[in-house]
């Protein structure tokens, strides 16, 4: 009697990995064929920053929220700081929900491969995957404190413009320029452990040469453009308009951060891809 073989089994897939040569390539369609690598790595992120934690996810509403009432004090009240006809607490948060975003991106993005040291000496996959899960993580944060946004607007009676259907737009672009900052810092701090130190350093002057704590309109053309080079500034000021109105359309400014963005996003993953053979040596 003759033995049967299944001859549906399909073949088994043969992977071939290469050296990448001298040509630094970015290769972003491993992205996509790691995607579920990614859901997890975002999946361990979130469990990692809010394990055995007193108020859980609550921080990602109250970082902000604190921190607009301090400038509500500060700058509203005592420093009588212009608001653009926006009830200042609420002028302040706007801006504080995208910037809280990006603070917390570059802090978590530039010790991310330090942090999988294991992962990058045990296995292979892009290792632009670990910054890029640090970023992503931060959507969620981003999601919460959006809803309390919300809120505030319907306490104040404010109601959303009709540019609202651009705030995809502004969001795409605090997230390219995360993910541009994110992964020079995180290629850097692989090999030079101080750059962790500079980080919070980096945050707070980036913080106040964005219009989070001040109406962009104070400063006059043609610097008023040329601060669109700050990606942020476009970010900021963008969501203000979409949500609240009171300024005007931030245009060329936004035009210039996107071209910022851009470059940032751009160079930052060349410089990733060039130094990443080095990683395992560093780690």
């Amino acid at each position: 009697m003759g033995v049967l073989t299944n001859n549906l089994t399909p073949p088994i897939p043969i992977i071939r990995i290469e050296p990448s040569g001298p040509r630094v390539r970015l290769l972003l369609s491993e992205l996509w064929h790691y995607r579920e690598l990614l859901y997890f790595l975002v999946w361990r992120d979130l469990k990692v920053r809010y394990k055995q934690t007193a108020l859980g996810v609550a921080w990602a509403v109250l970082q902000p929220l604190l921190t607009a009432l301090v400038f509500s004090i500060f700058f509203g009240r005592l420093a009588k700081v212009p608001s653009d006809g926006i009830p200042y607490p609420l002028f302040s948060f706007t801006a504080l929900v995208p910037w809280m975003f990006f603070a917390n991106a570059l802090t978590q993005s530039s010790n991310s491969l330090v942090g999988s040291a294991n992962l990058l000496t045990k296995v292979y996959f892009p290792r632009l995957l670990i910054p890029v899960g640090s970023v992503v993580t931060g959507l969620v944060d981003f999601a919460l404190s959006f809803v309390v946004l919300l809120v505030m607007m319907a306490k104040y009676r404010v109601v959303p413009t009709a540019a609202v259907w651009y705030i995809p737009l502004f969001v795409l672009l605090a997230l390219i320029t995360a993910l541009g900052i994110g992964f020079w810092l995180s290629a850097l701090n692989v090999k030079y452990r101080d750059v962790r130190h500079t980080v919070p350093f980096l945050v707070q002057f980036w913080m106040f040469a964005t219009p989070v704590a001040y109406p962009s309109s104070l400063l006059p053309e043609p610097w008023h453009s040329v601060y669109g080079l700050n990606p942020m500034a476009g970010v900021v000021e963008g969501l203000r308009w979409a949500m609240l109105g009171g300024t005007s359309h931030p245009g060329t400014l936004f035009a210039l951060s996107c071209v910022a963005a851009v470059v940032l996003f751009v160079s930052g993953a060349y410089y990733f891809r060039s130094v990443e053979k080095s990683f395992a040596d560093y780690v």
